[in-house]
């Protein structure tokens, strides 16, 4: 249960102002149907962290080496670094109404993670924990918890909430993270 409440926190505070965030917010005010917007995020989000985890799992078992370790707790640090870095949709990434709410919502989402820094996040956490599920479930409900509300309050939410503070908080879990990574490793075997 560890894996899955540290992943969830993790990525719920990671996501806030995040570029799926603002695509969330994006997609609500575009369709106005937020139930289809949300199980597109939904199913986008699994099979991404899914993959993201066991390919971090998968990374982990094979390099079961110190050198591995030490770049995963790298990995961590420059994660805290990048989230201090805001994040704005891309100018190329459009929608086509066509296709519907959730067909599209699904695409955008699956395309626009791909390399984001919660993909990142669970590629680390699944090397880290090597538990594909629990980080994939628990990377997840962080993206729900944070996406969920973007995409029935949008611009509301974003205008209330200071996302200089909360990336800082989150730029402090990833360095705190590499940082206990680094002294794991420091500890005698």
């Amino acid at each position: 249960m560890e894996v899955f409440f540290a992943s969830t926190l993790l990525v719920a505070i990671a996501e806030i102002g995040d570029k799926t965030m603002l695509l969330a917010i994006l997609l609500a005010t575009r369709f106005k149907r937020p139930v289809p917007v949300i199980a597109g995020i939904f199913t986008a989000t699994i099979a991404n962290h899914a993959i993201a985890a066991w390919a971090g799992s998968t990374l982990a078992s094979i390099f079961m080496s110190d050198a591995f370790r030490f770049a995963v707790a790298t990995g961590f640090i420059l994660m805290a670094a990048w989230t201090l870095i805001p994040d704005k949709v891309d100018d190329d990434i459009k929608v086509a109404s066509q296709r519907g709410a959730f067909a599209a919502t699904t695409m955008a989402f699956f395309l626009v993670e791909m390399g984001d820094k919660t993909q990142v996040a669970t590629i680390a956490l699944g090397a880290q924990y090597q538990a594909i599920w629990a980080v994939a479930a628990g990377t997840t409900l962080g993206m729900m918890i944070t996406n969920v509300p973007a995409v029935y309050l949008g611009e509301q939410l974003v205008a209330k909430i200071s996302l200089r503070t909360v990336h800082m908080i989150a730029a402090g879990m990833f360095l705190v993270l590499g940082l206990w990574q680094y002294w794991e490793l420091s500890k005698p075997a």
